[in-house]
């Protein structure tokens, strides 16, 4: 008999709303919540739900997204390097018999890699793991207790945390929320959330992630999973939806860069009590396809366009939750696979950059896990022409939805709030050509931050502290050319607080962005002033290609110090206009694009990567003003503002990016090449 997957438990909830108030916490191990395990486990060692229920065949459709994920701190959306879609078809018999046959799969890349998958990840989890628990083929964790299993109890502990009541067509069930965690944290174990059901002690849902000795790939961050089942004919539990996300980084340094393996199944179309071929019993768990190939009619759509499908605005607020979940359950025990002391900077051009003003400059930082989401950031640098030394430390406390900052320290900063130009490409103009793109001043801060998410995507900064400017002067020697001044920003010392409000959202496919950054900030001391800015960049689709739309604003008080001033003119800003030849205490600037991906020959970089088979034309528009003058400072009003036309092109899977402007108004042509705006923080 063939079925339509049956409801699913939160869905339900969430559409009729019918969610009970939580209960109380109970204590570890009470004799309610052990009775509770061990009907979990009894029904969990049955050989079927009943002994109706012989085999059954089903279709499982998903998706698997290869991710990078850069920027400071960790909280922009990651970006989409690789997206594998497959169709499996999978088989079960009792007593336990599971089977998957790839049918379906194909790729495409986005950025180069040439990533190739385990096995495991290509199929999903027919029987709630088993009693061992085993992901990527036993190299990223192999035989961890599952918490259902006869001798789980011997190592977890579980605490019965709330009960839900959920209606659906078939009536209302009660479920049971019971927290799971190790007697003994040292050891390879779950941490996570088992939802059972009250009346069969059977496994509805499974939120999960490890210890840190359970991870055998010393790069594994950590693991989230989330196993749904939803109830069949009102009678068995069987795989409706899984989610899982593998995160890695670098284990010898703290580098705001990560990589994500994320999957997403949807499982569906039972056909129950089937003679299974015979050929299916036989060969590897996962059989069929080998490698991607996108079968002749197969698929109804490109795969773009399937991707587009699940590319929304990324949500990550659900595997966020389960983390948020796992981390109150664990208390003071890290769960992060990663060394806890490590070499750290912010970007590459921490440890070396160039600079008219510090010429050559190392620096080198550390990063030290004093406790869960507590780490302590040292760092030093040293200019080897004005011999200054630059550092200090940062303690950064992580909680749910929150994140406080405790800083003191002294660093070169451009004036800019954001970067007009990537850290490396600086230093290589300023080395070989005598362009330095920045204007600097010394800072000495201390301070403290706040930020908190309010919403997806969305979090408010309070900063408070003091600040103590100086005026730098040009110090080094280009190979060729000679540097300009720098000009005189200092400002002496201040007393500063700043409020900030961040959204970010991104879809996958990158069809889609909004960023968006509204500030204020005030100072007093030496001198008192106030300061207001906003930036914006949203891209949208529009016919073929997408329109993007990016701007600036800011304005200040009469005493706005010349660090705090706008400027604009030149990379990064106005391309044909000269470098920062405008601007003040206001500014308002905006560029407007339409992004169209070309044919265009690819490169091949080895049997999986190439440069990519098109590039992206986009035609631009751009224009600034600029107001309030500042006496001293080399920028000054342009009142009937500047603007500039020209066209961007991107190749390399948007990885570099040509810029050709020329001013409307003295029709300079101005050319300035970088790599894609989205990797400067880290650059």
């Amino acid at each position: 008999m063939r079925v339509e997957r049956g409801w699913r438990i939160l869905a339900v909830a969430a559409l009729v709303g019918l969610v009970a108030p939580p209960a109380a916490a109970q204590a570890w191990d009470d004799s309610t919540t052990l009775a509770l395990i061990h009907r979990g486990q009894a029904a969990r060692q049955r050989s079927a739900p009943d002994s109706t229920l012989t085999s059954y065949t089903t279709r499982a459709h998903g998706f698997l997204f290869f991710l990078a994920q850069a920027g400071r701190e960790l909280t922009l959306p990651p970006k989409l390097i690789k997206a594998d879609e497959l169709d499996v078809e999978v088989y079960w018999r009792a007593p336990g018999l599971h089977k998957q046959v790839i049918l379906g799969w194909r790729d495409g890349r986005w950025l180069p890699t040439d990533i190739s998958y385990h096995r495991d990840h290509l199929g999903i989890v027919t029987n709630n793991f088993g009693d061992r628990i085993r992901i990527g083929e036993g190299d990223e964790v192999k035989d961890v207790v599952h918490p259902l299993a006869p001798d789980g109890p011997a190592f977890y502990a579980y605490r019965l945390r709330d009960s839900v009541r959920v209606m659906g067509r078939e009536g209302t069930l009660l479920l049971h929320e019971v927290e799971v965690r190790p007697r003994d944290p040292a050891l390879p174990l779950v941490v996570g959330t088992l939802s059972l059901d009250a009346t069969t002690g059977d496994l509805v849902r499974f939120r999960f992630s490890f210890t840190p000795s359970a991870y055998l790939d010393a790069s594994l961050e950590d693991i989230a999973i989330v196993l749904e089942n939803a109830r069949i004919e009102g009678r068995w539990w069987l795989p409706a939806r899984q989610e899982v996300e593998i995160r890695r980084r670098v284990t010898w340094l703290d580098f705001p860069a990560r990589s994500i393996i994320r999957g997403r199944w949807e499982i569906g179309e039972y056909t129950l009590n089937v003679t299974l071929p015979a050929s299916v019993v036989r060969g590897p768990p996962i059989g069929g396809l080998r490698q991607p190939r996108d079968t002749g009619g197969h698929w109804d759509r490109p795969l773009a366009e399937a991707v587009a499908e699940v590319a929304a605005p990324v949500e990550q607020e659900d595997l966020d939750a389960v983390r948020e979940e796992i981390a109150a359950i664990a208390g003071d025990r890290l769960l992060s696979g990663l060394p806890r002391a490590r070499l750290g900077a912010t970007g590459l051009s921490d440890l070396v950059h160039v600079n008219r003003v510090q010429g050559l400059a190392f620096g080198a930082g550390a990063a030290i896990v004093l406790g869960p989401g507590t780490t302590l950031r040292p760092a030093v640098g040293l200019g080897t022409s004005d011999t200054r030394a630059t550092g200090g430390v940062t303690l950064t406390v992580d909680r749910p939805a929150t994140r406080l900052e405790v800083r003191a320290g002294r660093r070169m900063a451009d004036l800019a709030d954001r970067p007009i130009v990537s850290g490396v490409v600086n230093s290589l103009l300023a080395q070989e050509g005598g362009r330095d793109l920045g204007d600097w001043v010394l800072r000495d801060v201390a301070g403290v931050a706040v930020t908190r998410r309010v919403a997806t995507g969305a979090e408010l900064t309070l900063e408070t502290g003091y600040e103590r400017t100086r005026s730098v002067t040009t110090r080094a020697a280009p190979a060729r050319g000679h540097y300009r001044a720098n000009p005189a920003l200092g400002a002496g010392d201040l007393g500063v607080g700043r409020l900030a409000l961040r959204v970010e959202r991104a879809r996958l496919d990158r069809r889609g962005s909004l960023a968006l950054t509204v500030a204020g900030e005030g100072g007093t001391g030496d001198r008192e002033y106030g300061r207001a800015s906003l930036h914006l960049d949203a891209l949208a689709p529009l016919g073929p290609g997408g329109l993007r739309l990016t701007g600036e604003a800011g304005a200040g008080t009469a005493q706005l110090p010349g660090y705090r001033s706008f400027a604009l003119g030149g990379w990064g800003t106005l391309p044909g206009e000269p470098f920062r030849a405008w601007g003040g205490r206001r500014m308002l600037l905006g560029h407007l694009e339409y992004r169209l991906e070309v044919p265009f020959p690819g490169i091949p970089l080895g049997p999986f990567v190439s440069t990519g088979r098109t590039i992206t034309v986009a035609p631009f528009v751009a224009a600034g003003w600029a107001g309030g003058a500042m006496p001293g400072l080399p920028w000054r009003p342009a009142p009937r503002g500047r603007a500039v036309a020209g066209v961007g092109i991107e190749w390399f899977h948007q990885l570099i990016r040509a810029d050709v402007g020329v001013s409307l108004q003295r029709g300079t042509v101005g050319v300035m090449v970088d790599v894609g705006r989205g990797w400067w923080e880290i650059l």
